[in-house]
């Protein structure tokens, strides 16, 4: 079953809105977080114009620099933007050279193989000095099932995609359990043996650098730090050359200056209306529309949309605490989406109760005048109470017992 949702695409959207949502910062945010931990990084400036780009350029050396379209996205570096320009990184040898990047690349959206077809807007670069290395390395900090416990991730083949490492060569990557209170030293500096840092020096810079990285994942409620690549100079020296942080939603509460750097624009709009009603909405590329109550049934809702045909245009977590003025909410948002040809509503009713989703959907179809079919499948508490009423309301509403046959004629529907 679970093959018919990948091929559908999408499982790993389902599975991750499963999860706790998190925060991503930029690459220049990154920098400078990493920095106020002690981490060393390439000297960077971030510009929001194409004339702060120009000032900024003079801060670094003959050498020249690199300036990087500051865009929530991997796979920059290949990108392109919808203005035609090739890449997201570019080698620059003068401030002019890095004014005209940056007038090309600002505003603009850079297109990349994590974006999607529709890209993101680059609001802003980052110009970073060059600095060759000998040698580059993967380094994460995560959270592990397995292990109950954050876990340093490391292998000596970084700046390349780790899950192609890890599928070539499982060996080349070094898990560490982390304790709770940290790193120890002497745990660390055998990781940076093993990883192949030749010099004391080197090991010692390495380890410090997994030490401090642990204690911004514990300090900020991060849920990822992953830092592709950690590169040895031809000093002799080891930095970190780019950065990805992951911060969990669940502690914006306490963690206001990091929430502070939250850039929307690089967000679907729908996505972050949904979040203001405290609703989980993943949006997909199919045609119909899905109102469920927790991440399994949504996934297990889009696989069976899958086996008779559908795709999912979307699908909407209205949680356990939903109401029927959420409920409506619910609905503007599905509706909002122009290819939503049908939309699918499969409600169990357990700490949810399906009379307060009923009486959502009687006032999200009168008011909003809806005349997309609609089809309902409802168990659970006060599921009585809920088919009843949807009778009594005369509306053109579908209800269905069995998924099976619910999914089947929203599918149909979506095709009619």
């Amino acid at each position: 079953m679970l093959a018919s949702l990948r091929k559908a695409g999408s499982f790993s959207r389902a599975l991750s809105a499963g999860q706790k949502r998190f925060l991503s910062i930029h690459e220049y945010q990154s920098v400078n977080l990493l920095n106020s931990y002690g981490i060393a990084t390439p000297k960077s400036l971030a510009a929001k114009t194409p004339e702060e780009a120009f000032e900024a350029f003079k801060a670094f050396g003959p050498d020249g620099a690199v300036i990087k379209a500051q865009v929530l996205a991997g796979g920059r570096g290949k990108g392109k933007f919808d203005n035609g320009l090739q890449g997201g990184v570019h080698k620059v040898a003068s401030a002019e050279e890095a004014q005209k990047y940056a007038k090309q690349m600002l505003g603009a959206k850079l297109i990349t193989k994590q974006t999607g077809a529709g890209g993101r807007v680059c609001n802003a670069v980052m110009l970073a000095e060059r600095r060759d290395p000998t040698h580059e390395y993967y380094v994460a900090v995560l959270n592990d099932r397995v292990n109950q416990s954050a876990v340093l991730v490391a292998s000596s083949q970084g700046g390349m995609n780790i899950e192609e490492v890890a599928a070539k060569d499982p060996s080349a990557i070094i898990t560490t359990p982390i304790p709770y209170e940290g790193l120890p030293e002497d745990k660390a500096l055998e990781v940076a043996a093993k990883l192949g840092f030749k010099t004391a020096e080197a090991q010692k810079e390495a380890a410090d650098i997994f030490i401090n990285l642990y204690k911004i994942f514990k300090d900020k409620d991060a849920t990822q730090i992953e830092i592709n690549p950690m590169a040895e100079t031809a000093d002799g020296h080891v930095l970190c050359m780019d950065a990805k942080f992951g911060f969990d939603d669940n502690a914006e509460f306490r963690q206001k200056d990091i929430f502070e750097l939250r850039d929307v624009s690089q967000e679907e709009p729908s996505e972050v209306e949904a979040q203001k009603f405290n609703l989980n909405f993943i949006k997909l590329d199919g045609n119909i529309g899905c109102l469920v109550n927790g991440a399994g049934l949504a996934m297990a809702t889009m696989d069976v949309l899958a086996l008779h045909g559908g795709q999912p245009a979307n699908f909407l977590d209205v949680g356990g605490g939903a109401t029927p003025e959420t409920v409506k909410k619910a609905f503007e948002i599905l509706l909002a989406d122009p290819k939503v040809k049908s939309i699918f509503i499969n409600i169990f009713g357990g700490i949810m109760r399906c009379d307060y989703i009923a009486e959502g959907v009687i006032k999200a179809t009168k008011e909003l005048q809806l005349e997309i079919p609609l089809v309902v499948r409802l168990k659970g508490t006060k599921e009585a109470e809920a088919k009843e009423m949807i009778r009594q309301s005369g509306l053109k509403i579908i209800p269905f017992d069995s998924l099976d046959d619910a999914a089947e004629r929203a599918a149909q529907l979506a095709l009619a």
